[in-house]
């Protein structure tokens, strides 16, 4: 199906996103007068929008992993993905909830009942939560997600022009529409988590383009270009999933990311490796780790595959940022390198860290552990072959 918001003056959803954030009281009387369905919203703007807080913290949690006083977490890539479509899912379901309580909402608040109008409020007024979801990324910066409480003010601008409130009932209608959507939220974030916890085992440790950039303090600039690229894609695939006639590409064989990892790195030598591969929901992915040791020291490096979720994890292409912090023994840093993103982390005292870089928006490869130096793990990542990776993510 194709969407109309393909046609959107002045370039599909990456322009609309733009212009709500930035004028949302001149595009929310083009939303009102813009005929759609209730269908056309959820798969042309939903479905796209709603994955990219998903999909980045999926990228994140496995290419920088998590660290907290010191210790540091990756999760594994079946569990990473498991908890992202459930959130995923969870996202969607809550958007087409929130609708139906705005629409029950109107008549009580002097509005006019209409399931389309309803969905338009819910799926719009998301729009800056959704966006500043791509902040999960980087988990370091993942906070200033908090930007995406813009969206309140999309709500209170929309609503009450949307659903035909009376002035003085508009402020009303939007505080118990906010106070539904914080409470329908809740329970949705308490639901993926018990739902991942049930079923994800715990590991063992149109017309037109957009150009030109927009700067965000602490993490550089985000390319409109890329992420217009990425919602064409994304809508895409919207449309082969609403016309269920298109298979979910397939993430690349763990046998083949096995055969990448070497036997020995610069003398330390491989002691363990393991490979594995899976999907939720039509949602695959592949991951294959070895562990290299010399005398007490040793690292893990490993290769994963995003690509099963397709075009969406060129979300991450669309940052071209850096940040550094020095800590008393050591330093974090995040850069884009060749076009790749790259995290390093690095202590000093307890010679242990990591080094990951994102190649083609789709393969992680990263290195941790303990060694005499940031450039043993540098080399490991460096063993393997980065242009056969960025070959197979064509």
């Amino acid at each position: 199906m194709a969407s109309q918001f393909d046609n959107d003056a002045p370039a599909g959803i990456a322009g609309r996103v733009k212009r709500l954030i930035l004028d949302p009281k001149a595009e929310w009387p083009r939303i009102d007068a813009e005929p759609m369905s209730v269908r056309a919203i959820m798969v042309g703007w939903v479905l796209p929008l709603a994955a990219i807080g998903p999909v980045a913290r999926l990228i994140g949690s496995l290419v920088f992993g998590y660290g907290f006083l010191g210790l540091h977490y990756r999760p594994s890539v079946s569990a990473a993905i498991a908890t992202a479509v459930i959130g995923y899912v969870a996202a969607v379901i809550a958007t087409w909830v929130l609708a139906l309580v705005i629409d029950a909402l109107a008549p009580s608040f002097g509005g006019v009942k209409s399931n389309v109008q309803a969905m338009k409020v819910a799926a719009f007024s998301a729009t800056a939560g959704w966006v500043a979801a791509i902040f999960g990324l980087i988990p370091s910066i993942a906070f200033l997600a908090l930007l995406g409480l813009y969206s309140l003010y999309l709500l209170y601008l929309g609503l009450p022009l949307l659903m035909k409130s009376p002035p003085e009932k508009a402020m009303s209608y939007t505080i118990v529409t906010i106070i539904a959507a914080v409470v329908l939220f809740i329970v949705a974030a308490i639901l993926v988590s018990a739902v991942t916890r049930a079923f994800v085992p715990v590991p063992a440790f149109s017309g037109g383009t957009v150009t030109g950039s927009v700067s965000v303090p602490g993490v550089g600039k985000v390319d409109l270009g890329k992420l217009d690229a990425a919602a064409r894609q994304m809508q895409a695939s919207a449309d082969a999933a609403g016309k269920m006639d298109s298979a979910t590409p397939s993430a690349v064989a763990p046998a083949t990311l096995q055969a990448m990892l070497p036997g020995d790195v610069d003398g330390w030598k491989r002691t363990e490796i393991e490979s594995s591969g899976g999907g939720a929901a039509g949602v695959a992915g592949s991951n294959t780790q070895a562990t290299y040791s010399s005398g007490s020291n040793s690292f893990t490096l490993s290769v994963t595959d995003s690509g099963a979720l397709g075009s969406l994890a060129t979300l991450g292409g669309a940052l071209a940022g850096q940040s550094t912090k020095q800590t008393a023994t050591g330093y974090e840093k995040t850069s884009t390198l060749n076009g790749n993103m790259v995290s390093e982390k690095w202590d000093n005292d307890a010679h242990s860290g990591s080094y990951g870089t994102l190649i083609a928006s789709r393969f992680m490869v990263s290195a941790d552990g303990n060694a005499p130096s940031i450039d043993v793990l540098k080399h490991a990542v460096a063993s393997i072959d980065l242009g056969k990776l960025q070959a197979l993510a064509k």
